[in-house]
């Protein structure tokens, strides 16, 4: 991965923990996610007017990307349902390089050195050991809400295998992430519609400035993060993109308030040394 690729997809891992804060902030998580996916789809529509459809090589793996979107934005807005955002995005995230590390090595056969390798492992046990702290909530609640962030973390490392294959089967990422932000909305706002009705989404309304927000910044995020992965080894993009718990742990206790611990700090300190050997070897 060349230095200016590692810089963008620090400033997209900043973006990330950015969005998903914006999740946890006055509305029920499920419609909050429903309005982002929106968001991203409503701005991502004049871009596919642009870039155009991907070749006919590529739309399976959009399919394939949509269904396990779906899966994720209902996932994770279940777990932040039950647990707070310091908890649930470091186990979500930090697991994820880790499977998408073993998906890429065994079915896409990409090589990585030991030593990223290694950075690899040491950030998914620094994000991991974020999520061990304190909690608020009690021990059954949050047993289910770990439950949905390692469902969390299978999607994450599903699609983003997914995207990652099918950017290059595009040929470019631009129509590819067009066309996906566009196609990820509709699952959600008719499944929404059904959870909820036309009444039980009124709230959004509300927050239609956050969510636009959120959207936009959820938006350049993933587009950036897949262009990565057409130009850079999938597994380390995956990695270098997931130091967004650090971004996210500033966010949790500077701005949301969640409670800071000698653990966190620890963990903190792991996942930049992770980053250091894999930007070094």
């Amino acid at each position: 991965m060349t230095f200016p690729v590692f810089v963008i997809v620090l400033s997209a891992a900043l973006l990330h923990a950015g969005w998903n804060a914006v999740i946890k902030v006055r509305l029920d998580p499920f419609l909050a996610m429903t309005l982002l996916c929106a968001a991203c789809g409503l701005i991502a529509l004049p871009a596919l007017c642009v870039t155009g459809l991907p070749p006919a090589a590529a739309w399976p793996w959009v399919a394939t990307s949509v269904v396990l979107h779906l899966g994720y934005y209902v996932c994770l807005s279940e777990a932040y349902r039950r647990a707070d955002m310091g908890q649930i995005y470091p186990i979500a995230r930090g697991s994820a390089p880790l499977l998408t590390v073993v998906l890429s090595l065994v079915l896409l056969h990409e090589t990585m050195s030991a030593g990223a390798l290694a950075g690899v492992a040491l950030l998914g046990c620094g994000v991991v050991l974020l999520s061990l702290r304190g909690h608020r909530h009690s021990a059954s609640r949050n047993r289910l809400a770990l439950g949905f962030a390692i469902l969390t973390a299978i999607t994450i490392a599903g699609y983003t295998v997914v995207d990652g294959v099918g950017a290059r089967a595009a040929g470019q990422a631009n129509s590819y992430a067009a066309v996906l932000f566009v196609l990820d909305a509709l699952p959600m706002l008719v499944l929404c519609l059904y959870r909820h009705g036309l009444a039980g989404m009124a709230p959004m309304r509300r927050f239609l400035l956050p969510g636009l927000t959120g959207g936009a910044m959820s938006l350049v995020a993933y587009w950036i993060v897949i262009w990565a992965m057409t130009v850079a080894p999938i597994a380390l993009v995956a990695a270098v993109r997931e130091t967004s718990v650090v971004f996210a742990g500033l966010i949790a206790v500077f701005i949301l308030k969640e409670p800071f611990s000698r653990v966190r700090a620890a963990a903190t300190a792991l996942t930049v040394l992770g980053l250091v050997l894999t930007r070094l070897f």
